[in-house]
Protein backbone atom coordinates (compact mmCIF):
# COMPACT_ATOMS: atom_id res chain seq x y z
CA UNK A 1 0.00 0.00 0.00
CA UNK A 2 1.52 3.97 -0.96
CA UNK A 3 0.71 5.90 1.86
CA UNK A 4 3.05 8.70 0.57
CA UNK A 5 5.48 10.17 -1.86
CA UNK A 6 8.11 12.36 -1.77
CA UNK A 7 9.69 13.72 -5.23
CA UNK A 8 9.56 16.38 -7.83
CA UNK A 9 6.41 17.75 -9.10
CA UNK A 10 6.77 17.40 -13.21
CA UNK A 11 2.74 17.77 -13.96
CA UNK A 12 -0.28 19.25 -12.40
CA UNK A 13 -3.68 20.05 -13.05
CA UNK A 14 -6.33 21.34 -11.24
CA UNK A 15 -7.61 17.27 -11.30
CA UNK A 16 -4.13 15.10 -11.45
CA UNK A 17 -0.65 15.66 -10.95
CA UNK A 18 2.36 13.42 -11.95
CA UNK A 19 4.98 13.12 -8.88
CA UNK A 20 8.64 12.14 -10.21
CA UNK A 21 10.00 9.89 -7.20
CA UNK A 22 13.50 8.48 -8.28
CA UNK A 23 12.96 8.72 -12.32
CA UNK A 24 9.72 6.78 -11.81
CA UNK A 25 6.55 9.13 -12.40
CA UNK A 26 3.49 8.30 -10.63
CA UNK A 27 0.13 10.29 -11.33
CA UNK A 28 -2.31 10.90 -8.51
CA UNK A 29 -5.49 12.32 -9.02
CA UNK A 30 -6.56 14.95 -6.55
CA UNK A 31 -9.17 17.85 -5.28
CA UNK A 32 -9.09 21.58 -6.18
CA UNK A 33 -8.32 22.37 -2.29
CA UNK A 34 -4.83 19.80 -2.71
CA UNK A 35 -4.38 21.71 -6.62
CA UNK A 36 -4.56 25.00 -4.87
CA UNK A 37 -1.75 24.05 -1.71
CA UNK A 38 0.63 22.86 -5.03
CA UNK A 39 4.13 24.40 -5.05
CA UNK A 40 5.66 25.21 -8.27
CA UNK A 41 6.43 22.66 -11.47
CA UNK A 42 10.02 21.08 -10.45
CA UNK A 43 9.43 21.54 -6.99
CA UNK A 44 10.34 19.53 -3.72
CA UNK A 45 6.87 18.14 -2.81
CA UNK A 46 5.81 15.24 -0.07
CA UNK A 47 2.07 14.08 -0.50
CA UNK A 48 -0.07 11.92 1.25
CA UNK A 49 -2.20 9.42 -1.06
CA UNK A 50 -4.55 6.32 -0.83
CA UNK A 51 -4.39 3.58 -3.01
CA UNK A 52 -7.94 2.25 -4.57
CA UNK A 53 -7.43 -1.14 -6.02
CA UNK A 54 -10.32 -2.74 -8.51
CA UNK A 55 -10.52 -5.38 -10.59
CA UNK A 56 -9.75 -3.58 -13.62
CA UNK A 57 -7.35 -0.71 -11.88
CA UNK A 58 -4.97 0.36 -9.70
CA UNK A 59 -5.35 4.37 -8.84
CA UNK A 60 -3.63 6.99 -6.84
CA UNK A 61 -5.00 9.74 -4.75
CA UNK A 62 -3.20 12.40 -3.52
CA UNK A 63 -4.02 14.76 -0.70
CA UNK A 64 -1.83 17.95 0.96
CA UNK A 65 -3.04 16.90 4.21
CA UNK A 66 -3.49 13.79 6.57
CA UNK A 67 -6.57 15.50 7.65
CA UNK A 68 -7.94 15.38 4.03
CA UNK A 69 -6.79 11.92 3.22
CA UNK A 70 -8.52 10.70 6.47
CA UNK A 71 -12.30 12.63 5.41
CA UNK A 72 -11.61 10.86 1.36
CA UNK A 73 -11.47 8.09 3.45
CA UNK A 74 -14.36 8.68 5.35
CA UNK A 75 -16.18 9.47 2.50
CA UNK A 76 -15.75 6.56 0.46
CA UNK A 77 -16.87 4.58 3.40
CA UNK A 78 -20.51 5.96 2.53
CA UNK A 79 -22.69 3.92 0.66
CA UNK A 80 -22.82 5.79 -2.66
CA UNK A 81 -19.95 7.53 -2.25
CA UNK A 82 -17.39 5.87 -4.79
CA UNK A 83 -13.30 7.51 -5.09
CA UNK A 84 -14.27 9.96 -7.66
CA UNK A 85 -17.66 11.59 -6.07
CA UNK A 86 -15.28 11.75 -3.10
CA UNK A 87 -12.93 13.99 -5.03
CA UNK A 88 -15.41 15.87 -6.09
CA UNK A 89 -17.11 16.65 -2.63
CA UNK A 90 -13.44 17.67 -1.60
CA UNK A 91 -12.96 19.81 -4.42
CA UNK A 92 -16.36 21.83 -3.85
CA UNK A 93 -16.41 22.79 -0.09
CA UNK A 94 -13.29 23.14 2.70
CA UNK A 95 -12.57 20.59 5.16
CA UNK A 96 -13.79 22.86 8.03
CA UNK A 97 -16.72 23.95 6.13
CA UNK A 98 -17.90 20.58 4.96
CA UNK A 99 -16.95 19.57 9.20
CA UNK A 100 -19.42 22.07 10.34
CA UNK A 101 -22.29 21.14 7.35
CA UNK A 102 -22.20 17.93 8.87
CA UNK A 103 -22.51 18.13 12.75
CA UNK A 104 -25.08 20.83 11.63
CA UNK A 105 -26.74 18.62 9.68
CA UNK A 106 -26.67 21.47 6.70
CA UNK A 107 -28.66 19.02 4.11
CA UNK A 108 -28.99 22.41 1.86
CA UNK A 109 -25.14 23.27 1.66
CA UNK A 110 -23.98 19.47 1.25
CA UNK A 111 -26.51 19.59 -1.84
CA UNK A 112 -24.66 22.14 -3.47
CA UNK A 113 -21.60 19.66 -3.88
CA UNK A 114 -21.17 17.79 -6.82
CA UNK A 115 -23.27 14.79 -7.67
CA UNK A 116 -24.79 15.23 -4.29
CA UNK A 117 -28.63 14.98 -4.11
CA UNK A 118 -31.10 14.64 -1.05
CA UNK A 119 -30.57 11.42 -0.20
CA UNK A 120 -26.70 11.28 -0.80
CA UNK A 121 -26.50 14.77 1.60
CA UNK A 122 -29.03 13.16 4.30
CA UNK A 123 -26.85 9.85 3.92
CA UNK A 124 -23.62 11.55 5.10
CA UNK A 125 -25.18 13.57 7.81
CA UNK A 126 -26.35 10.07 8.95
CA UNK A 127 -23.51 8.15 8.34
CA UNK A 128 -20.77 10.86 9.36
CA UNK A 129 -21.62 13.08 12.16
CA UNK A 130 -21.32 10.57 14.92
CA UNK A 131 -17.58 10.00 13.80
CA UNK A 132 -17.72 14.05 13.82
CA UNK A 133 -19.04 14.44 16.67
CA UNK A 134 -15.83 13.84 19.40
CA UNK A 135 -14.30 17.07 18.70
CA UNK A 136 -14.33 18.69 21.76
CA UNK A 137 -12.66 22.45 23.32
CA UNK A 138 -10.06 20.27 25.55
CA UNK A 139 -7.01 23.13 26.21
CA UNK A 140 -9.45 26.07 24.73
CA UNK A 141 -9.42 29.45 27.14
CA UNK A 142 -12.13 31.84 26.80
CA UNK A 143 -9.74 34.28 24.97
CA UNK A 144 -8.59 31.73 22.46
CA UNK A 145 -9.50 33.08 18.87
CA UNK A 146 -7.55 31.11 16.86
CA UNK A 147 -8.73 27.57 17.68
CA UNK A 148 -10.03 25.32 14.88
CA UNK A 149 -13.26 24.78 16.95
CA UNK A 150 -14.32 28.47 17.15
CA UNK A 151 -13.25 28.53 13.20
CA UNK A 152 -16.06 25.71 12.84
CA UNK A 153 -18.30 27.39 14.57
CA UNK A 154 -18.38 30.80 13.02
CA UNK A 155 -17.87 28.93 9.15
CA UNK A 156 -20.98 27.02 10.36
CA UNK A 157 -23.01 30.19 11.49
CA UNK A 158 -22.12 32.07 8.07
CA UNK A 159 -23.26 28.97 5.81
CA UNK A 160 -26.70 29.42 7.87
CA UNK A 161 -26.47 33.03 6.55
CA UNK A 162 -25.25 35.06 9.09
CA UNK A 163 -22.83 37.69 8.30
CA UNK A 164 -19.36 37.41 9.55
CA UNK A 165 -19.17 40.15 12.25
CA UNK A 166 -22.46 38.52 14.06
CA UNK A 167 -21.35 34.85 13.49
CA UNK A 168 -17.98 36.02 15.23
CA UNK A 169 -19.92 37.78 18.29
CA UNK A 170 -22.36 34.92 19.03
CA UNK A 171 -19.37 32.24 19.05
CA UNK A 172 -17.41 34.16 21.34
CA UNK A 173 -20.95 35.07 23.34
CA UNK A 174 -21.05 31.30 23.53
CA UNK A 175 -17.90 30.58 24.55
CA UNK A 176 -17.90 32.85 27.87
CA UNK A 177 -21.05 30.55 28.80
CA UNK A 178 -19.16 27.82 28.34
CA UNK A 179 -17.62 26.40 31.75
CA UNK A 180 -15.68 23.42 30.78
CA UNK A 181 -13.24 21.96 28.23
CA UNK A 182 -15.28 19.33 26.42
CA UNK A 183 -17.73 20.83 24.81
CA UNK A 184 -18.04 19.67 21.18
CA UNK A 185 -18.47 21.95 18.09
CA UNK A 186 -22.15 20.94 17.48
CA UNK A 187 -22.71 22.18 20.76
CA UNK A 188 -20.57 24.97 20.71
CA UNK A 189 -22.90 26.18 17.47
CA UNK A 190 -26.21 25.17 19.32
CA UNK A 191 -25.30 27.94 21.84
CA UNK A 192 -24.05 30.32 19.40
CA UNK A 193 -27.27 30.26 17.13
CA UNK A 194 -29.07 31.35 20.05
CA UNK A 195 -26.83 34.45 20.35
CA UNK A 196 -27.60 35.28 16.93
CA UNK A 197 -31.44 35.92 18.39
CA UNK A 198 -30.46 38.81 20.54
Amino acid sequence: MITCLKGKLIQKTPTSIIVDVSGIGYLLNISMNTFENLPNLDSDLFIYTEMIVREDSITLYGFYSENERQLFKLLISVSGIGPKSGIGILSGISLTEFKSAILLANTTLLQKLPGVGKKTAERLVVELKDKFSHISLQGVDNKTESNEILEDATLALVSLGYNNSIATKAVKSALNQINTDNYTSEQLIKLALKFTLK
